[in-house]
């Protein structure tokens, strides 16, 4: 039977000797993660159930990364909870400040995921890890309880879409614009359930923190996963971080694989792609917006706080100043990126330009902190959700792009296309 690449690892997760979508399976963990606002309630699920142990204390993860720093007395006490259980049932991977960063960054950069594994985790960007050819997807905090004790999850198998990406990239698009693209066109609820697959030349020349921003922003179609099948720049990455001596499953869909769909871009000719308020799938082409004068500029979060990323936002911002009205923020996703900033200048670039930058921390991305939005504002943003609310007051307006257009709009004051700066 053929099988797409998704349907192949679920399977030797099972002991089963066939798949198909729509079933249900018993299927073993490899690992799991929670933070701040999930994991505390996992592990009050955990007690609850009586369990005396966690299945493998080495293939879990507790990053509280969301109100951290503490915010306030709330997050302080969300944050103790995670550090009690990580210490008493002596969890190997819990990331305090000074050593934590953005789970969906430092996972993959601790090489705590690998080609092939199935992951899971109690936020809803779980699906990053996609890029690395994983199986990955978010469930909630009983289930990430449940998985704690067992070491397997129920999943149900997804139909799985194809997406094909043709030709060379344009100068300033990135992975960021390609999934933006995507969700215009098939919608918020486009892949519900279903696993996003993506292909094409133009994905094979995307570096793997474009290839992370991609997988990252499946679930804002309504996908269950997010995934690349690995090529070279896959394994260069991994083997950079871990000793990789085992041989990988084949992990390639199979020429007959079964997709629910097929869709294909031709991507020569794409520019920067900006989603409006208040939805991801209201996106634009950046040329079409004119004069859309913004509050705040943030470049960090999950999707796109990687060092990459930092690195466009710097060049552009080089030398010049962000705007008078505006704040700039920027947040480096991990301790890591942070210090690689530093020696490559980048952080003395954004503070000469007049922005501001914060240790490792989801806080603006979900209106936490560090970043709220008053009303009335206006902010552009690297994140992956624009919802009504998402950084601050019901009352504001988000627009998400990737760094390049972040970093010029900064400049300028209101969303512009890169070239109009550099």
């Amino acid at each position: 039977m053929d099988y797409t690449i998704t349907e192949k690892i679920l399977l030797s997760h099972t002991d089963k000797k066939s798949i198909r979508p729509g079933e249900f399976i018993w299927a073993k963990i490899d690992f799991s993660l929670g933070n701040d606002i999930t994991a505390p309630i996992a592990i009050e699920q955990f007690e609850k159930y009586g369990a005396k142990k966690v299945f493998d204390n080495k293939r879990i993860a507790l990053i509280p990364d969301h109100f951290t720093p503490a915010k306030d007395i709330k997050s302080a006490n969300q944050v103790k909870r995670l550090k009690d259980f990580a210490c008493r049932y002596r969890i190997k991977h819990y990331y305090e400040v000074g050593r934590m960063g953005i789970e969906h960054a430092l996972l993959p950069e601790l090489g705590l995921v690998k080609p092939g594994d199935l992951v899971i985790g109690a936020d809803s960007h779980t699906c990053t890890y996609g890029a690395l050819g994983a199986f990955s997807t978010g469930v909630g905090s009983t289930d990430l309880a449940a998985a704690w004790i067992t070491g397997h999850c129920w999943l149900r198998v997804p139909e799985s879409i194809k997406f094909i990406y043709k030709g060379k990239l344009p100068k300033w698009v990135s992975g960021k614009d390609l999934i933006l693209y995507t969700i215009l066109d098939i919608g918020v609820d486009g892949a519900l359930y279903k696993a996003m697959e993506f292909g094409g030349s133009a994905i094979r020349q995307l570096s793997m923190d474009d290839r992370f921003a991609m997988c990252n922003m499946a679930i804002e179609a309504g996908g269950k996963s997010g995934i690349i099948e690995p090529d070279k720049t896959t394994f260069e990455y991994v083997k950079k971080r871990r000793d990789y001596k085992a041989k990988f499953r084949n992990l390639k869909s199979d020429k007959n694989a079964r997709y629910s769909e097929t869709r294909e871009y031709d991507v020569s000719r794409l520019e920067p792609q900006v989603a409006c308020p208040h939805l991801p799938s209201n996106v634009k082409p950046v040329s079409k917006l004119k004069n859309v004068k913004i509050d705040q500029v943030f470049i960090g979060s999950c999707t796109n706080g990687r060092i990459s990323d930092l690195r466009i936002a710097a060049r552009i911002l080089k030398g010049k100043k962000v705007n008078s009205r505006v704040r700039a923020i920027i947040i480096p996703a991990t301790q890591k990126i942070y210090l690689d900033a530093i020696k490559e200048g980048l952080l003395q670039i954004f503070v000469k330009a007049g922005g501001v930058v914060s240790t490792p921390t989801c806080g603006p991305c979900l209106g936490g902190h560090a970043g709220i939005l008053a009303e009335g504002e206006v902010a552009l943003a690297t994140t992956n959700r624009n919802f009504v609310g998402r950084m601050g007051s019901p009352k504001s307006f988000v627009y998400l792009s990737n760094p390049a257009v972040a970093a010029a709009s900064a400049i300028a004051g209101k969303i512009i296309h890169p070239g109009e700066i550099v």
